[in-house]
């Protein structure tokens, strides 16, 4: 194979990162080629002293030249992809026994750069991001096919990134039939989701562990979900046991499935949905006049917005409209109450929105106790050397004095 494969050779001190595990090697990383590559073909790495890194994915087209899959001289073929797909299952099914909808494959954290498989019970739909596996696409959905047995797959190619790779955007049943909103179980909670029309491959299933975690506070207590989509959080606080839920969310057509979902699982008397831009919300519920006090209502709020950062620029407008939620939130909350909190961007690490919770704190004159972290299910497993793989992380904290 080494005669047949183009060499990429890499800058001197570029080799330390991909040692360490990190799969994408950017073009101001290339020292040369030792010959024609074609776009989306394999191709072997050394580093400046011509010692072999690894296989992977060729394109001239992306900043991310190369997207190694392999520290082995393989040949990336169905037959390959079908030991790593399965690989990836067999640590989806150790991690979350008893879960029937999860992630199977989560690109670079299961070394399948590019690709990434979410199950949503018997239907899959995945998302290609790279040329180098979207060239192999009828092998992975043959490979689909015969591990999962699914009786649908949905190919969600539609997120911008791909125009990136010279790729078109296309949204499409590949596999069998999809007629309306497929139902899904997360943790005996039923939902409603449109594989073809909603978020990234459907739905958020990064969330499901805790879903279950920040329930545990919501017994007999007055709930807020605050960007609550398809009413995750809410349903499960109803479930166990809350006296009210409110769930707030800029999309009417959400918050619509949100209140069907409730009806769904019998929890439609518990639970109330309203389709609002939540910052103004906010706002509205904390200000007061000359001679008002606002009165703390809630003992459980959840936040859980979408990435308030597309990239690094955007990070201090961003930081500047989570403490704004905070602020507001940490007004509404009683004393001992109980504010989870979550952030989906990786441009924002766990200390970063840990610190600017604490401000808003100091500004709302609260003294937080943080009774538990969170991160994304196990299903989207992280590895350290890529910090791309580890975005969502979260906080429970309770309203101390």
């Amino acid at each position: 194979m080494e005669d047949t494969l183009t060499t990429v050779v890499l800058r001197p001190g570029e080799a330390d990162r991909i040692l360490a595990g990190h799969p994408w090697i950017y073009s101001s990383s290339v020292l040369r080629l030792t010959g024609s590559a074609e776009d989306g073909s394999v191709v072997q790495v050394k580093d400046h002293r011509h010692r072999f890194l690894g296989v992977g994915f060729y394109n001239s087209k992306s900043k991310i030249n190369v997207r190694l899959i392999d520290t082995e001289r393989v040949e990336i073929n169905r037959v390959y992809l079908e030991k790593r797909i399965r690989e990836a299952l067999h640590l989806r099914k150790r991690a979350l026994p008893h879960a029937t909808s999860f992630r199977v494959v989560n690109a670079e954290s299961d070394f399948l750069s590019g690709l990434i498989v979410d199950k949503y019970e018997d239907v899959l739909s995945f998302q290609i991001s790279s040329l180098g596996m979207e060239t192999r696409k009828a092998d992975i959905t043959d490979v689909l096919k015969s591990v999962l047995e699914p009786r649908a797959i949905v190919e969600r190619n539609d997120i911008g990134s791909r125009k990136f790779e010279g790729l078109p955007e296309i949204n499409r049943v590949v596999h069998g039939t999809v007629e309306g909103p497929v139902a899904i179980n997360l943790n005996g909670i039923k939902l409603e989701v449109d594989l073809l029309g909603g978020h990234k491959t459907g739905y958020y299933l990064d969330q499901q562990v805790n879903y279950q975690s920040v329930a545990r506070y919501a017994k007999g207590a007055n709930v807020l979900d605050a960007f609550c989509f398809l009413g995750g959080f809410a349903l499960h606080a109803a479930k166990a046991g809350a006296a009210q839920v409110h769930g707030l969310d800029q999309s009417a057509e959400a918050v619509a499935a949100a209140a069907k979902n409730a009806e769904i699982n019998g929890l439609a008397q518990s639970c109330s949905f309203e389709a609002t831009n939540v910052f103004d919300w906010l706002k509205s519920q904390t200000t007061a006049g000359p001679n008002e006090k606002i009165v703390p209502r809630y003992d459980l709020i959840i936040l859980d917005p979408p990435s308030f950062t597309r990239n690094r620029a955007s990070v201090p407008d961003a930081l500047r409209g989570y403490k704004e939620i905070h602020l507001r939130a940490l007004k509404l909350l009683k004393r001992n109450g109980v504010l989870a909190t979550f952030c989906c961007s990786h441009h924002v690490d766990a200390n970063t929105f840990q610190q600017v919770i604490l401000e808003a704190a100091f500004d709302a004159h609260r003294v937080l106790r943080k009774v538990e972290t969170y991160a994304q299910a196990p299903d989207h497993p992280v590895l350290p050397t890529i910090p791309e793989t580890e975005y969502l992380k979260g906080f429970a904290f309770e309203i101390a004095r």
